[in-house]
């Protein structure tokens, strides 16, 4: 079975700042909550799941929940979530969840960074669509959010 046109979402930007710089932002788990708006327990660990409280307005009632998929220092992160998961009362455990990959690139004037989320044919049809719109306008907002972060970070 191919994938269809709505099963991953790409997003990038380019980062001024170094890749030790953008790599800490993006996988120390207290910078990751800053940007993301997250209030995480827990470091991310292959194999591991990180959780914590959503901060962002409007959806402080859930919680963020990821198993970390793999850590490639300063190239790759990935971990598998179940996107746009809103409603308190689905139990999403159920669903296939999807993969969210960061590719990092060092550039002559920074790092492009690079995010792919797979996987959406397998969530149910009653909520793909949403859960792709939702997310793809989500990571255009956190890509902003992490290129904001790092520009303004100190160390």
């Amino acid at each position: 079975m191919n994938p269809s046109a709505h099963d991953r979402i790409e997003k990038q930007v380019e980062i001024k700042g170094s890749v030790d710089r953008v790599w800490k932002a993006l996988t120390d788990f207290r910078e990751f909550g800053e940007w993301f708006r997250v209030a995480l327990e827990n470091p991310f660990v292959v194999g591991g799941e990180t959780r914590g409280r959503i901060l962002y307005p409007g959806y402080e009632h859930l919680v963020f929940e990821v198993e970390v998929a793999a850590i490639t220092p300063k190239t790759y992160f990935a971990f598998r979530w179940h996107p746009y998961a809103i409603d308190s009362a689905v139990d999403y455990s159920k669903e296939s969840p999807t993969l969210v990959e960061f590719h990092l690139e060092p550039k002559s004037d920074g790092v492009l960074l690079r995010v792919v989320e797979s996987g959406f044919d397998a969530i149910p049809a009653n909520r793909r669509d949403e859960a792709f719109r939702m997310n793809s306008k989500g990571w255009e907002i956190q890509m902003t959010n992490i290129r904001e972060f790092v520009l303004h970070a100190r160390g």
